[in-house]
């Protein structure tokens, strides 16, 4: 295309034939659009070739002295890409994006901002030295960080950021699909969005297709955002690819199935596990990549969010000899993490310590891991039956989920051996008729149990920008609050800001109910009292419920209210 443009612009007489021929050899020399040339040679007028521009290709011209461009519309496209095209973002409608360009006979401005941002694009006119200006004004001369979209630009500059680690290399057959999922711009686009995960802080990554699109979620501090709705035409392509990197079977679209990457990030000290989980939908696979940073998993419980005396009791319970410390709550809430600062204070050279998990989330030197492998017969109970011939004296089980491994984990805590595992349950006191509903006897709960940990994980007021708020008082009374705390009681939010990405919240915190067992609680069991009750005795002897312990982070300033409501429930 450039050479007609450049006849074209010879019989207008806009430049001369040398000039023509001096701006193609510029053009091979040091690349770049050939109008872009024309200009910084000082051939062509910039507005002049503007105006003949629109004329040929049928496109308005746009003045952007005129046009105060929004910051979060300068974010939807890089930087990179605006420099490699010479563009800028100028306008959004719904699905649309107008894009001011200088060469509209760049066939590839269209498709490549298409690819990278979902949207529809609309192109306008605008003069080579305005779209320059523009960009030095809203992107600046400094490297700003990047977003996703910037990051699957700037990829292929970039292309070590990321090395797949393999424990041992092997050839694998594919055929069609693999050639699509070693595609360049695949490859980009897949290692694009998982550095910009990794940037931002995310948990987790979901890649989901739908009839009529396909869209990128990150999980971040609990929280799902979407980030970008690539084209629906590379969603087997994506796939594809991270079944590659997972070493699973590409050609296996039916089932679900589990992998993991590992990968090297330059900087880290550490490699970054990914667990990948696909699942056949009706309009495809859905991926779901959970990010384990073993630099991320905070190893000092003080820093958790335990009050101070629940603290002592956590700490008292890993302290005894033998029993049974449950750690519960829904999936997400952080209980991997409360056990594992658990683990990583017991683990000394002087203690033999076997978790069984499904899956091993974070290897630790110096602990012996199992990983569940039911296929084969290796359960929770199967391993916990192993772990006693292994001569332990602490046992970590992943999860208790039935009879069986119920049992066998408290009667090994009543036999010499201190239990760690989790369960789902709402509270702490409902844990015990989850045990008892499973057919475990009064008496082993009674004997065994030292202390039930009920948690959830509330998201972190940023600090740079939080700012205090007025609530009224029949709010705070709503919330739990007492009352003679509401006239002094101080509540705050998140603006949003750079530091947050504008959410407003940074991080998460725990906040914990612990049961510890004593002999009015243990008497009230072996009575066949109810959960209520239970609670009731709990509370009465300095129980600090869920809802309490949200309320006393909303007066320190840690959360907000919609956190409050969103993890805990009033109890009456």
């Amino acid at each position: 295309m450039a050479k007609p443009l450049g006849e074209l612009l010879v019989r207008e007489k806009l430049i001369s034939i040398n000039q023509l021929q001096r701006a193609l050899e510029e053009q091979k020399k040091s690349g770049g659009r050939l109008v872009d040339n024309l200009v910084k040679l000082g051939f062509a007028k910039d507005d002049q070739l503007a105006n003949f521009l629109s004329n040929q290709y049928g496109l308005p011209v746009v003045n952007l002295d005129d046009y105060q461009i929004d910051a979060e519309l300068v974010k939807t496209v890089p930087k990179e890409m605006c420099l490699k095209h010479t563009l800028i973002p100028v306008n959004r409608a719904g699905n649309s994006l107008v894009v001011a360009v200088a060469d509209p006979s760049n066939i590839f401005v269209v498709d490549d901002v298409k690819f990278l941002t979902g949207y529809n694009v609309e192109r306008v006119l605008a003069s080579y030295n305005q779209i320059k200006a523009a960009i030095d004004k809203y992107y600046g001369s400094e490297q700003k960080p990047q977003t996703q979209e910037g990051m699957a630009a700037s990829i292929s500059d970039t292309l070590d950021v990321l090395e797949v680690v393999t424990e041992d290399a092997h050839d694998i057959n594919v055929s069609d699909l693999e050639k699509s999922a070693s595609d360049a711009p695949i490859v980009k686009f897949v290692n694009a969005i998982i550095t910009d995960a990794i940037n931002k802080g995310a948990s987790d990554i979901h890649i989901e297709p739908y009839e009529r699109f396909m869209r990128i979620r990150y999980r971040i501090d609990g929280v799902l955002y979407e980030v970008s709705r690539p084209p629906l035409a590379i969603k087997e392509a994506i796939s594809s690819r991270i079944k590659i990197m997972a070493r699973m079977n590409i050609s296996e679209r039916r089932l679900p199935q589990d992998g993991r990457i590992r990968m090297v990030f330059p900087g880290d000290d550490e490699p970054i596990d990914f667990r990948v989980s696909t699942l056949p939908s009706i309009f495809g696979e859905r991926i779901v990549l959970r990010i384990l940073r073993k630099a991320g998993l905070q190893q000092d419980m003080t820093k958790l969010g335990f009050e101070p005396k629940q603290l002592e009791d956590y700490k008292w319970a890993i302290s005894q000899p033998y029993g049974m410390v449950l750690v519960t709550g829904p999936t997400g809430s952080g209980k991997t993490t409360t056990l594992y600062s658990a683990l990583m204070e017991l683990n000394t050279d002087d203690v033999n310590l076997s978790t069984v998990e499904e899956p091993v989330e974070y290897n630790i030197r110096g602990m012996n891991q199992v990983q569940v492998r039911s296929e084969v017969g290796l359960t929770f109970a199967a391993a916990l039956r192993s772990f006693l011939r292994q001569d332990p004296d602490v046992i970590m089980v992943g999860e208790i989920r039935d009879l069986e491994t119920a049992e066998i984990a408290i009667k090994s805590a009543l036999t010499g051996h201190l239990v760690l595992s989790t369960l789902h349950t709402n509270d702490a006191p409902s844990t015990v008729t989850r045990l008892l509903n499973m057919g475990v006897e009064p008496f082993l709960v009674a004997s065994a149990v030292l202390v039930i940990v009920s948690q959830r994980l509330v998201r972190k007021i940023c600090p740079n920008c939080k700012e205090e708020v007025s609530v009224s008082p029949e709010i705070l009374e709503g919330l739990g609050v007492p009352k003679e705390q509401i006239p002094t009681f101080k509540v705050y939010k998140g603006k949003g800001c750079e530091n947050c990405n504008n959410i407003g919240y940074k991080g998460r915190i725990g906040i914990y109910e612990n049961l510890r067992f004593n002999r009015e609680i243990r008497e009230a069991i072996l009575r066949g009292d109810s959960t209520a009750e239970i609670r009731r005795i709990a509370i009465k002897n300095g129980m600090v419920t869920l809802r309490d312990a949200a309320l006393k982070k909303l007066g320190d300033g840690v959360t907000t209210i919609d956190e409050v409501i969103r993890t805990t429930a009033v109890i009456r």
